[in-house]
């Protein structure tokens, strides 16, 4: 054992965004296993004098990329598939050229959930491991009384379609108790004005902003659902967070989702489709064995994102270059 790994994010120190958290994760798990770890983002260097470097996010590391193969020659590189990765055929041209230069120069390449192999090409599939994300249970608590909380968590960007939740709450009887709770940094000001305009005519929507982490993790833990309304994911640890935590899922049909949760989740919905989910909170909230599903659906699928089993994954992917 030993080595030293430098992962690379495009997120800032400070953001807490999905790269940053996964980044964070994923060096608390090496360190814990007794791994030297580096951070590094955009403009930071050190990364060169690593064993291994780990790049999140293909496209976006694909500068890094060329940079570690100059400097460091056969040195692995292992690339992290995340986000819009997954969605990159419907970017530009440009990128699309970064994407597919940084898989083929990766020694190898690591897939948050099982679906983020589907359409790459199969010398890529050959060196691609699949290492799920972990998370260990938040105390939350049985929820209680007569409120009915859902939480979302995310922020206000056009890709998570952050207010199709609010839409759908307006869907639902006048005797509906269902609130919903948002957690999420206003990355758009757009959609920030829109968040602050739908409360005024919404009595069902709560935009909460961005917040520490342990209160997001509680109000996930204490909810009677967590909703997850992205349009394209990698493999969210917002889900993963709510499986461990035993809360019902509800989510949007994309590859990210099928991949965490299996296609035949009864809590799925189609992208973008406000009157589906709307549908589906209203079961939920008058059907009690749905929520009992649920719960014992996250119980079932908790088990695979455990720590321990994270932690192994990356033990064996970097027993492959002899560390």
């Amino acid at each position: 054992m030993g080595g030293h790994i430098a992962i690379w994010t495009p997120a800032t120190p400070h953001s807490r965004s999905g790269n940053r958290v996964t980044a964070l994760r994923i060096a608390l798990l090496l360190r814990r296993a007794g791994r030297t770890v580096s951070l590094h983002g955009p403009g930071e260097a050190g990364a060169a004098r690593a064993d291994v470097l780990l790049a999140l996010h293909a496209f976006k590391c694909a500068r890094v990329a060329r940079r570690w193969r100059m400097e460091r020659g056969a040195a692995p590189l292992v690339v992290l598939l995340s986000g819009t990765d997954l969605y990159v055929d419907a970017l530009e041209p440009a990128t699309r050229a970064d994407f597919s230069a940084t898989l083929a120069t990766a020694t190898r390449v690591v897939a948050l959930q099982p679906r983020a192999l589907v359409g790459l090409p199969p010398e890529i599939v050959a060196k691609t491991r699949v290492i799920l994300q972990s998370a260990r249970p938040w105390p939350g608590g049985a929820p209680s009384g007569p409120r009915f909380d859902v939480v979302q968590l995310a922020h206000l960007r056009a890709v998570k379609d952050p207010l199709l939740a609010a839409h759908a709450a307006r869907l639902l009887p006048r005797a509906s108790r269902l609130q919903v709770r948002h957690l999420g940094a206003a990355l758009d000001p757009e959609l920030a004005a829109e968040a602050r305009a739908e409360m005024e005519r919404n009595p069902r929507y709560h935009w909460l902003g961005e917040r520490p982490r342990a209160d997001a993790l509680q109000l996930v833990a204490g909810a009677r659902a967590f909703v997850q309304t992205s349009r394209a994911e990698g493999g969210s640890n917002a889900v993963v967070e709510a499986l461990v935590s035993g809360t019902p899922v509800l989510a949007t049909r994309i590859e990210g989702n099928v991949g965490q949760l299996g296609a035949d989740h009864p809590g799925l919905f189609e992208v973008g489709d406000a009157q589906a989910l709307a549908a589906l909170l209203e079961r939920l909230e008058r059907e009690p064995a749905l929520e009992r599903s649920l719960r014992a659906r996250s119980g079932e699928l908790a088990a695979r994102y455990a720590p321990e089993r994270e932690s192994e994954a990356w033990r064996a992917l970097l027993a492959e270059f002899g560390l």
